[in-house]
């Protein structure tokens, strides 16, 4: 019997979905996953996000649970301007998480499994690397795909700030703000103990402007207080991220899926994208897992890039039209006004 063995690049949330389905759907199969930080979960990365999360219909086999919740989120609220939209959450759905901790929760399962996680394991190359498979969860970028220069897919540029004790702390409710100026904020209640929030910007493509002294004005503008004890930056992959799939190598997670173009949700989208992923893998079925990708994630990916596609456009001709066009999009959703 020829053993399979899958190497994983990276141990959040893809990777360790993707070793739990390879597992449950063929035990024999050796999967190793390779965590550049000493600890999985509670290292730098740990937290890098808004940090929400969803667990309806399908989504529900990944359920926090314990130490993994902070919150849970029964109004999400988005603000345009002068106008306020609201959506109200059914008890059981929404989350903020503790991040770190969820990961650590997950991974835990994908142990009793079987699978074996290698902390302080820096994968320089994938060439270095001698599984049957291998499976890129290393985000975004990805370091694969930068490795051999495939990366494509449209992304947004962010900053974030978490705030202990802010005025602006409201332990069940998320808020978004489009202000028409490029880009939006966030607002996301964190550790209750502490009164925290996470604080963001997003801006869509490379920022022409200091993103992290646009977030600074904005506190200043909408008075909010606290303080900075965690500050953080980065890329956001807005959906689909081509190519899925190069030779033995299966993309995964912010690498393959990225986040919901509309909202910036990503979590569920790596959870789901990793299972499909390790059945793939398990039943040697590789060759039609883009198929698999774009049947699952299409119809989302373009519902959300037919807001952002005429946005970056709107943008570049008078930033103001952007709110008119945000306002039609959202009705769609039948929030309330």
């Amino acid at each position: 019997m020829i053993l399979i063995k899958v190497d994983i690049i990276g141990g959040s949330f893809a990777g360790l979905s993707t070793a739990i389905s390879i597992k449950k759907n063929n035990p024999s199969i050796k999967v190793v996953i390779h965590e550049k930080h000493k600890k999985i979960g509670y290292n730098p990365e740990g937290r890098r996000c808004g940090e929400a999360h969803s667990v309806e219909q399908d989504w529900k086999k990944w359920a926090p649970v314990g130490k993994s919740i902070f919150n849970e989120i029964k109004t999400g609220e988005i603000i345009i301007r002068d106008k306020k939209y609201t959506a109200h959450r059914k008890p059981g759905v929404g989350y903020m998480l503790n991040r770190q901790e969820f990961i650590c929760q997950i991974a835990r399962d994908a142990e009793k499994l079987g699978v074996n996680i290698q902390t302080h394991d820096r994968i320089k190359s994938y060439t270095d690397l001698d599984g049957n498979y291998i499976v890129d969860a290393s985000g975004c970028p990805s370091s694969v795909k930068k490795e051999i220069n495939i990366d494509k897919g449209l992304k947004a540029h962010s900053y974030q700030q978490s705030l202990e004790y802010s005025n602006k702390f409201v332990a069940d409710k998320l808020t978004v703000i489009f202000t028409g100026d490029p880009g939006y904020f966030w607002i996301f209640p964190r550790n209750p103990k502490k009164k925290e929030i996470n604080l963001g910007c997003g801006i869509l493509g490379k920022p022409e402007i200091n993103i992290k002294k646009r977030l600074e004005d904005f506190k200043i503008k909408q008075d909010i207080t606290g303080t900075v004890n965690y500050r953080i930056g980065g890329l956001i992959p807005l959906g689909l991220q081509r190519p899925f799939k190069y030779k033995n190598i299966l993309f995964v997670g912010d690498s393959c899926v990225g986040t919901f173009p509309f909202t910036g949700q990503g979590i569920y989208r790596s959870l789901l994208n990793g299972e499909y992923a390790g059945k793939c893998i398990a039943k040697e079925k590789t060759d039609s897992y883009s198929k698999v990708i774009i049947r699952e994630f299409i119809k989302w990916d373009l519902i959300g890039k037919t807001f952002l596609y005429p946005s970056i456009i709107l943008t570049r001709i008078n930033p103001s039209l952007v709110l008119s066009h945000l306002n039609n999009y959202v009705k769609r959703f039948n929030l309330n006004h």
